[in-house]
């Protein structure tokens, strides 16, 4: 019988990668007692082979929605890493009975009305990139460089092209503003643009907001796994 304690950890992976990216995690979560679900949206990773032009934030929102109902999941702490905040925003709205708190690592946090180019100030040049590709899917970004050479090697062999209308398309909330527990991880080492920045400082002057530090970049869960699995043991207990 499940510990009290086991929680039920549901992943929204970041741009370009796949739920394979947390492979070190499962074991630690296992250990634990916890289930950790690490579902690929459609278009990345294995499901590469499903890309098309149409998919947009919404589709990538609708995969995780169908993992939570297919998946029957309830008291589910839902985790956006990365772009991934985008979609566990709309998850988190739209599944708002089966959601008890959400988790940011390094990740964008929308409000009602905007899409990840108005978060990073950049669209226009983001799209110039993507016309000199296939015109529809945006390259992958460099992984940080303190990546492990191996890991780095293997994640490079994996990640794929992302539909650039998933960055294009504001989010819309459907249920108002959000008031669930939330708590966000800011990775505080090789950030020289400080993406996340402005995301981390308004959950550490919000109240409502649990704000939380790694010395750590922006991927953990592959470069630091273990100090990842300590923090989210204290969150998901506190």
């Amino acid at each position: 019988m499940p510990s009290p304690s086991a929680k039920t950890i549901l992943v929204c992976h970041g741009a370009w990668g796949g739920g394979y990216g947390w492979r070190k995690m499962h074991p630690l979560m296992a250990a634990a007692g916890h289930r950790l679900i690490t579902p690929t949206y459609t278009g990345l990773g294995e499901r590469s082979h499903l890309a098309h032009q149409g998919i947009d934030l919404d589709s990538q929102i609708n995969d995780i929605l169908q993992v939570i109902k297919y998946e029957d999941l309830s008291d589910v702490v839902l985790l956006g890493h990365s772009y991934g905040g985008m979609v566990a925003t709309g998850v988190a709205d739209r599944a708002r009975d089966r959601i008890t708190q959400l988790i940011y690592l390094d990740a964008f946090v929308p409000e009602d009305g905007q899409s990840l180019f108005d978060l990073t100030g950049n669209g226009e040049q983001s799209m110039k990139a993507v016309a000199a590709g296939d015109g529809w899917r945006a390259p992958p970004n460099p992984t940080p460089p303190d990546t492990p050479e191996d890991d780095a090697k293997w994640g490079a062999e994996r990640r794929t092209p992302h539909p650039v209308k998933c960055f294009s398309q504001p989010l819309k909330l459907q249920h108002g503003a959000l008031t669930l527990p939330r708590s966000y991880i800011y990775a505080l080492r090789i950030n020289p643009n400080d993406t996340f920045g402005q995301f981390a400082r308004r959950a550490k002057t919000t109240p409502g907001w649990r704000y939380y530090e790694m010395d750590a970049s922006h991927s953990p869960q592959v470069t630091a796994p273990d100090a990842l699995f300590a923090l989210l043991q204290k969150i998901v207990k506190e």
